[in-house]
């Protein structure tokens, strides 16, 4: 068996493994996910809640922004509190003073002495803590102090959510406009959700010592500390990344050799491809992938700016027009489109050029795939605008609004929109791709990789259709995660991997044996922990401890094949070096090694920094997340798609004279505003936010009180050098791809037949 064919079966063996083990971690996410009750009631009988006020009062925080307006277990935005963790110490608290009140006659609990307050919240985790919920009644029964201290904390929500002039003060320090959520009874319904979180948060599960979301948050006033096994799954995910970067390293030095060939091309030989309609048809999404990244960063600063003033910007009420969960909503929504769309235009462009086949009707696909693109991106945005406004209704919410979950924002129809939409895009790229697959030749292994992952992206959106409005918030998170990690860093890696690897080859710069070797190579590497360490984001959303242990386990060695690209970082550098003519590849070579850069410190060090079990345990939803988050999805798949971009941009405009002061603005400017911000910001600031969380619980460390601090305050202005830099590079990126259109400088024409031309 070639050394080739044994890759396939190892990849195929590989993928099965990996997706029966995930599939069975969803069965069983399913089997021990939290009881929703069918009612809250008191040992008298009171109701207090129901299963529908539970239900609406999440569709009621899905149509506001959801995860886009502070967070739910730790998953969301950064500016407002944790509703779970906020809830879970306002009510513990409300207890705590009522107890002292009553039983020692004392202003509140801060005014009792220590054996006092030892004995109350010993008290405290008792009765939280006890699970009361009574299977065959679908009932879960508190006392009638829990109660009042529910009505006392929704009160607190019922006037934050309105426009009551009592709670102002902390709207704007939380960056909500006015009147968040209008109606009385939608604000009842929600303070029934956040109390349900809460409640999941505390409460142990039946026969064991830890809460349905294995003690998170931090908390010790009601006993949620770290559970024993996060320290035990934690070391050994150092041992698994010590082990695996090990034996990758051996791996490199006994196998990586000189894999260019004896004779180097005389010219480009891309230059030699003809450029057929469907291609030429492409630069309208590289145009698109200019206007969003531009929208992108101008909404990432009107986030970044309500840190500061809360409401308004410089004066100016502009959450009554633009509220924060909305803005960030279209930043993160952005950051994903304008990314997809670039790798989509390089799809659309690269299957004809490797087929040297033209289909019937393909520039006119190409072209209404671009349409529905514009229609999505327009439709799906106004309708989260109705939706955040209040306008659109709680029935209409989740098929044309705000879902609210965070990267999946768009509502269900417009989700199916974009699934038919990027089953178009498969149906162009594969009927490029099949006929060279059929003529076979060197680079069919290649191009059946490329059309795999282009079928995996085609079809592995589809996750987040499978779960409907009222599905439990375990198995969303389940099946949400699939479509952020499983398909924006799972499968969109490998394309990438395949279309690199085919234009080294074409360019004639690697041996195509020698690359096709190392591309399955890596995608067995990328996908040995890409698929399983989806499960790191659900440690504390409900699951069972086996999701901490492979979670942990696989996490770690997605760091492992990010250590293989920095290895290959500099042979990439070298390759752009390699014969004269590969001066007109620099500046999508130079972005090829800033992804190698930002795979190994955003995905590597900052993604390792918060994925293992225990750190994570403080530091979920703290501002070290968006440092790995904007490191690695912008610095590495933003690069990208950059670096892809310009090279189709080189095949459509062969002759144009590419001006090196303007790309070497842009791309200096871009990776240097990113560090600022990651470094002058997010970093210092998570790393404060982690300390608060340590000593004091997770509720102080995304509270008002820690947050508008003047350190604070400092720090986010701390980003405007950063974001100015990062903007002048995506303005010089942008008047780059506009001058190739409106009066470019022209080369000599091409010496023909320095090389075979690809027909």
């Amino acid at each position: 068996m070639s050394s080739t064919r044994k890759l396939w079966t190892a990849l195929a063996v590989l993928l099965l493994v990996s997706f029966a083990a995930l599939l069975w971690v969803g069965g069983e996410i399913h089997r021990v996910m939290p009881p929703i009750p069918e009612r809250v009631v008191t040992e008298s009988g009171q109701v207090v809640f129901t299963r529908e006020d539970i239900q609406t009062g999440r569709q009621a925080w899905q149509s506001i922004g959801g995860q886009q307006l502070g967070s739910i277990w730790g998953h969301g935005s950064y500016v407002a509190p944790d509703w779970t963790a906020d809830w879970l110490h306002r009510e513990a608290v409300e207890l705590l003073d009522r107890w002292a009140r009553r039983d020692y006659q004392v202003r509140n609990f801060a005014s009792l002495e220590a054996p006092e307050q030892a004995a109350l919240e010993t008290r405290l985790k008792e009765t939280l803590r006890r699970n009361t919920f009574d299977e065959a009644a679908g009932t879960i029964t508190i006392d009638d102090d829990r109660l009042a201290a529910i009505n006392n904390v929704a009160a607190h929500y019922l006037s934050l959510f309105s426009n009551d002039p009592a709670t102002r003060e902390l709207r704007e320090a939380y960056a909500m406009k006015e009147d968040t959520l209008p109606a009385l009874e939608h604000r009842q319904a929600m303070t029934a959700f956040f109390w349900w979180t809460a409640w999941t948060a505390v409460t142990e599960r039946p026969g064991k010592d830890i809460s349905y979301t294995n003690n998170w948050p931090h908390e010790p006033l009601v006993g949620n500390e770290p559970p024993s096994n996060l320290l035990m799954w934690t070391v050994f995910s150092v041992l698994f990344l010590l082990a695996g970067i090990a034996l990758l390293g051996w791996h490199y030095a006994v196998s990586h050799g000189d894999d260019r060939p004896e004779r180097l091309p005389l010219a480009d030989p891309l230059a030699q491809i003809r450029v057929t309609p469907s291609m030429r048809a492409t630069a309208k999404y590289f145009w698109v992938v200019v206007a969003l990244f531009l929208t992108q960063i101008l909404l990432g600063a009107i986030t970044a700016h309500y840190q500061v003033e809360g409401q308004e910007a410089y004066g100016f009420a502009l959450s009554e027009f633009l509220p924060y969960s909305l803005a960030r909503t279209w930043h993160t929504q952005l950051a994903v489109l304008w990314i997809a769309t670039a790798w989509l235009g390089m799809g659309l462009y690269i299957g004809p050029a490797i087929s040297g086949h033209e289909p019937k009707f393909q520039a006119l696909g190409v072209n209404v795939l671009w349409v529905c693109l514009l229609v999505i991106v327009v439709g799906a945005f106004a309708g989260q605008w109705f939706a955040v406004m209040q306008e659109l209704g709680l029935e209409k919410n989740f098929w044309f609004g705000h879902q609210g979950w965070e990267y999946v924002d768009l509502g269900r129809f417009w989700q199916w929109f974009l699934f038919i939409g990027l089953g178009l895009w498969l149906f162009l790229v594969g009927r490029t791709l099949v006929p060279a697959i059929r003529k076979g030749g060197e680079h069919k292994n290649i191009t059946i990789l490329l059309f795999l992952s282009t079928v995996c992206i085609g079809l592995f959106y589809g996750a987040g259709l499978l779960y409907g409005e009222h599905t439990h918030l375990s198995m969303v998170e389940y099946w949400r995660w699939w479509v952020v990690h499983l398909w924006v860093e799972g499968f969109f890696e490998v394309f990438a991997t395949a279309v690199i690897a085919f234009l080294f080859t074409k360019l004639g710069l690697i041996r195509t044996k020698t690359a096709t070797v190392a591309v399955l190579f890596a995608t067995i590497v990328f996908m040995a922990g890409g698929v399983l360490g989806t499960l790191h984001h659900l440690y504390f959303t409900g699951t069972p401890t086996a999701v901490i242990a492979l979670g942990a386990s696989f996490s770690a060695l997605e760091v492992v094949p990010l250590a293989y690209v920095g290895f290959e970082a500099y042979h990439t550098f070298k390759l752009g070096k390699a014969t004269p003519w590969m001066h007109r590849y620099k500046w999508p070579v130079l972005f090829f090694v800033a992804v190698a850069f930002w795979n190994l410190v955003g995905a590597g060090l900052f993604g390792f920094l918060i994925n293992p079990p225990l750190p994570l345990y403080y530091m979920q939803g703290l501002n070290l997340t968006p440092l790995h988050g904007h490191t690695a999805l912008f610095g590495v798949y933003g690069m990208l798609g950059i670096g892809l971009m310009l090279f189709c941009l080189r095949g459509m405009k062969p002759f144009a004279i590419w001006p090196d002061r303007v790309l070497g603005t842009a791309f200096w400017a871009l990776n240097i505003g990113l560090a600022g911000m990651a470094l002058f910001t997010l970093l210092p600031l998570g790393v404060l936010q982690l300390d608060a969380a340590i000593e004091h619980g997770y509720w102080y460390a995304r509270s008002a009180a820690f947050m508008q601090q003047p350190i604070v305050e400092l720090l986010v202005w701390m980003r405007v050098p950063g974001d100015t830099i990062f903007s002048v590079g995506a303005l010089a990126l942008a008047w780059f791809v506009l001058r190739l259109w409106i009066a470019p400088r022209q080369s000599q024409p091409r010496v023909e037949g320095a090389t075979e031309s690809v027909r």
